[in-house]
């Protein structure tokens, strides 16, 4: 066998990604996280509009700490997701297209989608 049709082990951890791609990649995980998350968010506001017994349900589920988890979870979808389309958009139109831009535009949305859970986490506890 050829040196050259031998199959190439990639190794997906070390490969090291650009800014723009993790980004890109992490727009997609937050939207498909949001989506998944919509028959748990219809079913509690089912539960808390009922009546008063579902309302205090309602609240005594979203003080769980593993719902007070996806509460961060879901606060850094909406940032990042709400951030990278509005740059996705701006990318449509032309603005910010260059390599330098383009980058510097990921990082600030990549920190910026981790500030606001960070804060939301500062508010639950």
């Amino acid at each position: 066998m050829n040196k050259k049709n031998r199959p190439i082990f990639m190794n997906l951890l070390q490969i090291r990604m650009p800014v723009v791609a993790v980004l890109s990649f992490a727009h997609r995980v937050s939207g498909v996280m949001m989506c998944m998350l919509i028959p748990f968010l219809i079913y509690l506001l089912d539960l808390s509009l009922r009546n008063e017994q579902g309302y205090a349900q309602a609240l005594d589920i979203l003080r769980h700490p593993f719902v007070k988890f996806m509460a961060v979870l879901i606060a850094w979808g909406l940032a990042h997701h709400m951030l990278a389309g509005i740059r996705f958009l701006l990318i449509d139109a032309d603005i910010g297209v260059e390599r330098g831009s383009a980058r510097r535009s990921a990082w600030v949305i990549n920190v910026g989608g981790l500030a606001v859970p960070i804060i939301a986490l500062l508010v639950l506890l």
